[in-house]
């Protein structure tokens, strides 16, 4: 979970996966995507999420939000640290970290979503900081991951689910395997390929076919804690904490994972749930690679202009388009 350039943000795409033009399914479109403007959805003032965000200052990002619940859920690889916010009662949201990341990166979404009228929770994925000694001693596999968050799922009602990054490719597993338990599926900055989904990264794509799942995971850690994402000071050492609890073994682990990722187009697109593929338009991989994959799997697609981390940079516009989302779900 790589935080990229938190640009000002201004401008916003939309585009239903089917009704892509031939320009973005062949190349040479970054400058289409990113030119798009439309207004927001479902009668929603044009501009008030984005003016919403361009409004975030430097986030204390060690304060829970207000009025939310930390718990520990017993998975299968171990105990996870969970975040919730909101109504037990209500429709529940389920939003799932990344490699490096935690429940926190959604800190921001929390308290939008349940002034909407949703239970959302979060949980730090099996070695990462806080759930750093769930899966210790097993290998962290896919298996690993989908096992917990179809625990995590069971554990509740059935739930709107999105997947950042790597939890993505986790998300889709889920979905899947288990359908039933998922509403909708949202796929943020979700590697949009298979196999060695780093080859096709804008700056770690020629290192690729060189590069050890070891040597990946150091050069993840190391444009992090050196700010190559030139992130906020507060946010800075808050990514820079965390590290002094995450297995390392898990993030090298989970970077072999992402060089063996499984072709679920097909698969996903099969699925009768409402799908949602969100990035940002300076993500580590090409625009056009996501637009691609959404048109694969047939579904929904945004983008924005910041990088990788959308829940924390363009939260206002994210939660709005996943209200659309879990409205087509209902419906």
């Amino acid at each position: 979970m790589i935080e990229v350039n938190h640009t000002p943000l201004v401008a916003k795409v939309q585009l239903k996966a089917e009704t892509l033009p031939d320009v973005l399914l062949h190349g040479g479109a970054e400058e289409y995507l990113v030119s798009v403007s439309t207004d927001s959805r479902s009668g929603r003032a044009p501009g008030a999420p984005a003016s919403l965000d361009a409004a975030i200052g430097d986030v204390d990002w060690t304060v829970p939000p207000e009025g939310s619940v930390r718990s520990w859920f017993s998975a299968p690889s171990g105990d996870l640290a969970v975040v919730s916010l909101g109504d037990p009662a209500q429709p529940r949201v389920v939003l799932v970290p990344g490699a490096t990341g935690s429940k926190e990166d959604f800190a921001l979404m929390l308290p939008l979503l349940a002034q909407a009228g949703y239970f959302v929770q979060s949980f730090d994925i099996a070695g990462q900081y806080e759930s750093h000694a769930a899966g210790a001693n097993s290998a962290y596999t896919y298996e690993l991951f989908v096992g917990d968050l179809i625990a995590f799922l069971d554990a509740g009602a059935p739930a709107h689910l999105l997947g950042y990054s790597f939890a993505g490719i986790v998300a889709q597993l889920v979905a899947i395997r288990r359908p039933d338990p998922v509403r909708s599926l949202t796929l943020l900055t979700t590697p949009p390929g298979s196999g060695n989904v780093f080859a096709s990264m804008k700056w770690l794509g020629p290192l690729a076919p060189i590069t050890t799942p070891r040597r990946g995971a150091g050069l993840m850690i190391w444009g992090i804690v050196t700010n190559k994402n030139r992130v906020p000071p507060r946010r800075l050492e808050f990514v820079r904490s965390r590290f002094a609890l995450t297995s390392r073994r898990s993030v090298d682990e989970i970077v072999g994972l992402m060089m063996t990722a499984p072709d679920l187009r097909s698969r996903v697109r099969a699925l009768s749930i409402p799908r949602l593929v969100v990035a940002g338009s300076h993500d580590l991989w090409p625009l056009t690679a996501h637009a691609r994959f959404a048109h694969d799997i047939d579904a929904e697609f945004r983008a924005y202009p910041t990088g990788h981390s959308p829940s924390e940079t363009t939260p206002h516009q994210l939660t709005a388009d996943l209200l659309d989302l879990y409205s087509r779900a209902r419906a």
